[in-house]
């Protein structure tokens, strides 16, 4: 999976299990497979801590994170959904359903780079950005 805005990818191999010592990462180790020929089912463990929030809300987690993503194209090829099962027994009492959905654009994949407006407006410091005292030019 490739981010537009951020340039990140992601990578979902196609194998049968997990490896047998996973080393925390910010996307953790994803292993997928296909049910019923339309629906990718992803499960991801070993995500990392450090940044890393179940939601927008900065909802943190353990190292005991499991998530369970379904996608599934629409019948009309228009929309892609993810339904997403977070279940993390030292930070939920029961598992936690999400559901997002996409509409399909029929544009190029864009390069956006921006190194403006990396202040840290609420003084947070959770991602501290190098700042040049000067232009390089």
């Amino acid at each position: 999976m490739i981010w537009q805005r951020d340039m990140q990818v992601r990578r979902i191999t196609l194998a049968d299990k997990h490896s047998a010592n996973v080393k925390p990462s910010w996307f953790g180790e994803s292993i997928g497979h296909y049910e019923n020929g339309n629906t990718l089912v992803v499960d991801t463990i070993g995500l990392s801590t450090k940044n890393s929030y179940i939601d927008n809300f900065r909802t943190p987690h353990t190292e005991k994170l499991h998530v369970v993503e379904r996608f599934t194209i629409s019948a009309d090829e228009k929309n892609l959904t993810a339904i997403v099962t977070v279940d993390d027994p030292d930070t939920f009492n029961a598992p936690l359903t999400m559901q997002q959905r996409w509409s399909k654009v029929n544009e190029p994949m864009g390069e956006s780079i921006c190194a403006e407006n990396n202040s840290d407006f609420f003084k947070q410091n959770l991602f501290p950005l190098p700042e040049a005292a000067r232009p390089d030019f």
